[in-house]
């Protein structure tokens, strides 16, 4: 499965359509608006006297706080009161048997609520599987570790939730919760499978000689695959980050290994993202204490070379181990955690963890400063009684940043996290077609195409903006979570001229092909304005059958409804140059220089005559037998227009024997309304027939 061709063309089409709104003239009067910013800072302290004890008894009162020396207002004030671990013996579990879950659960980190006291008194630790981090055999020592400190040392003021990072996306299997039983249950049903960077990935004097010259460097993917790997992270951070209280993150990772300072800004990011969120991260190297023999063990081919004979390679192994230990060390060291290294009863690492609370007071103040500017921000608290009692709490936190004070690195990441939350972005407005035509026997090329309403994209113009870059990212999984296809790139859209005035009252739309196998598969795709930093989200699942096995009725393909062709120069935006060579001749929408435009919203003008194409397969035919179409419109159960049947004798000289079929209908006659369209097909010496209907609307 490969892709075909992506990002070709970016279109304005010709607005026929009712528009939702409208803009307001230049000087109209309209009501006055009024714009406030306020941020809460959340504060966790722990105040213990001389002998470590925790002090209680305090109010808000007998704190002062200060941010960048600016005295603040506590607005909000709790204390939380945690017993010693020893003070609590678990309950008895040794009749318990676990039933597994048939798949995993669906699940999400729910915020407090007012007057809600669930976190209350609670110790709130989540285990964070990286499935994408660890082979087989690691997964299976997390899970044991999880399973032991569930059964034998959680006690009942402690609360977990279980999160995985798998296929691309944060999935949180369990809200925070004390039911013992539940938990065993999420954690038997984490199937072990084969991850995509348990292998040795580096390219250096450690890495096996394979034969295979030429090849693309691993380090490549080693930068993208460990930036998912601290994006998630972070994700996982901002979930959490929807409670006050203190949390305990404990990570389950194979090692994680940054590739120079390419990873230096996600790095970062997710450490930020964990401070602002109250998380401190608590890494356990799954791999436990390794003993492992000079140049790798028997599953590792030789590295060849003369450093197999000066230690390059040996030290090479060494150094990239350690590598992997020292990024955990440091995601813990930042955030307040510890990391667990070269140890075998990984449990000890969620005891750590554990052990870590006692009881603290929460401070909650509405910042005096409200500038959006990503700075550095430090923060003092001290006892107004001048006691000597020490105080643990975050020293300072990194504002928050509007889109306009984005660097490149904080763009790419904010794409990066939307396509990885569970929950859309809805605030620009998207709709896609997906369609499929028949390639060969095994492979089927699927055009998608994006329809953005312009007037939106026109609030960067009403900003004094020349031009605006709309950002895409998605990608396709299969019915299993596996992503068989990345998408991402960038279309620069001017919007001076004519161009801005079409916005305005014109939808965009942006075409991409890729070639599919049959099989059920999900799409993802985010849309950004990079000018404004509105995002959209569309997400759907979409079905390639298998017209192989169809035998009863003709094998058709999808079938698309278009009211306008436009030549391939009069696009906004073409394809780069190296696309450019490349053939448009699998393209079947793409005929004589000119593109045939899928409507998407099935929303045609009176004024324009409507295009209907499709392809119909003869492959068990000695040769193309001729075949009879013809397009009717129904209202109701009422036929109210067909066209004369349309002989097609001519097809594709292919092993399909493809017969390509193509009306033009003029709608004038119709009366505006909803229709139901239907295309029918028929094999007069077959014996066969094939029918297609859909909904459509019919405007002035």
């Amino acid at each position: 499965m490969r892709k075909l061709s992506a990002a070709l063309l970016l279109y304005i089409i010709p607005a026929f359509t009712q528009q939702i709104g409208q803009n307001a003239a230049p000087g109209a009067a309209g009501p006055a608006t009024f714009q406030t910013n306020t941020q809460l800072v959340i504060e966790t302290v722990e105040v213990k006297d001389k002998a470590g004890s925790p002090v209680e008894g305090l109010s808000a009162g007998d704190f002062t706080v200060t941010e960048d020396g600016a005295p603040q207002t506590i607005r909000f004030f709790e204390f939380q009161k945690l017993p010693a671990i020893d003070d609590t013996t678990p309950p008895d579990r040794q009749n318990h048997q676990p039933n597994p879950f048939n798949k995993y659960p669906q699940s999400q980190i729910s915020a407090e609520q007012p007057g809600n006291v669930r976190y209350r008194d609670r110790r709130l630790l989540a285990l964070y599987f990286d499935m994408s981090a660890m082979p087989a055999a690691d997964q299976l020592r997390a899970f044991t570790a999880a399973q032991k400190f569930i059964q034998s040392q959680m006690t009942p003021q402690d609360l977990m939730a279980v999160l995985m990072f798998a296929e691309g996306s944060v999935r949180v299997l369990q809200d925070f919760t004390d039911d013992r039983d539940r938990l065993e249950r999420i954690i038997d049903t984490l199937i072990v499978g084969e991850d995509e960077n348990a292998g040795d990935l580096t390219n250096d004097d450690s890495t096996a000689d394979t034969g295979a010259a030429f090849g693309q460097d691993d380090s490549e993917f080693n930068i993208f695959n460990t930036d998912r790997q601290l994006s998630a992270l972070q994700t996982a951070a901002h979930m959490l980050g929807r409670l006050n209280e203190k949390k305990a993150l404990v990570y389950f990772a194979s090692g994680l290994k940054l590739n120079g300072t390419n990873n230096q800004a996600q790095l970062q990011a997710t450490v930020n993202a964990a401070i602002r969120a109250g998380v401190s991260l608590w890494p356990i190297d799954a791999r436990g204490l390794v003993a492992q023999a000079p140049l790798g063990d028997a599953t590792k081919g030789s590295p060849g070379g003369i450093g197999m004979y000066t230690g390059t390679s040996a030290l090479a192994v060494t150094g990239n181990f350690e590598r992997s230990q020292d990024t955990l060390y440091a995601l813990a060291a930042d955030t307040g955690g510890k990391a667990l290294l070269d140890y075998n009863d990984l449990s000890r690492g969620i005891v750590q963890a554990q052990k870590s609370f006692s009881s603290y007071y929460v401070l909650g103040y509405y910042t005096s400063n409200s500038a959006l500017n990503g700075k550095f921000r430090r923060i003092k608290i001290a006892l107004n009684n001048g006691s000597a009692a020490g105080l643990e709490y975050r020293q300072g936190y990194f504002a928050g940043k509007e889109f306009s004070k984005f660097t490149a690195v904080d763009k790419e990441r904010q794409l990066e996290d939307a396509l990885m939350l569970g929950d859309p972005i809805t605030e620009l407005t998207i709709a896609m077609e997906i369609d499929y035509f028949q390639l060969n026997r095994a492979e089927y090329f699927v055009p998608v195409m994006v329809k953005i309403p312009g007037r939106e994209l026109a609030l960067a113009k009403r900003g004094g903006a020349e031009h605006t870059l709309l950002d895409f990212i998605g990608e396709i999984k299969d019915e299993y979570g596996t992503t068989i296809q990345n998408l991402r790139d960038k279309v620069d859209v001017k919007l001076s001229g004519a161009t801005a005035a079409e916005l305005a009252k014109a939808p965009v739309e942006w075409a991409s092909g890729y070639t599919l196998l049959p099989a059920t598969y999900r799409i993802k795709l985010l849309v950004r304005d990079a000018e404004t930093g509105r995002i959209g989200t569309y997400e759907s699942k979409f079905v390639i059958p298998n017209l192989n096995k169809e035998e009863k009725r003709i094998p058709i393909s999808s079938v698309v409804l278009s009211s306008q062709r436009v030549d391939l120069r009069d696009a906004l935006y073409n394809a780069s140059a190296k696309d450019k060579d490349r053939p448009e001749t699998a393209n079947p929408l793409v005929q004589d220089g000119q593109k045939l435009i899928p409507s998407v919203t099935r929303v045609f003008s009176k004024a324009r005559d409507m295009y209907v194409y499709l392809q119909a397969y003869e492959p068990s035919a000695a040769a193309t037998q001729p075949l009879v179409a013809f397009v009717t419109f129904y209202r109701g159960q009422a036929k109210a227009f067909e066209t004369p049947p349309l002989p097609v004798s001519e097809g594709l000289n292919n092993r399909l024997k493809t017969v390509p079929l193509k009306f033009s209908l003029s709608l004038t006659n119709l009366s505006t309304g909803e229709y139901n369209c239907q295309v029918t097909v028929l094999d007069p010496a077959g014996q066969k027939a094939a029918f297609w209907q859909a909904p459509v609307m019919l405007v002035p």
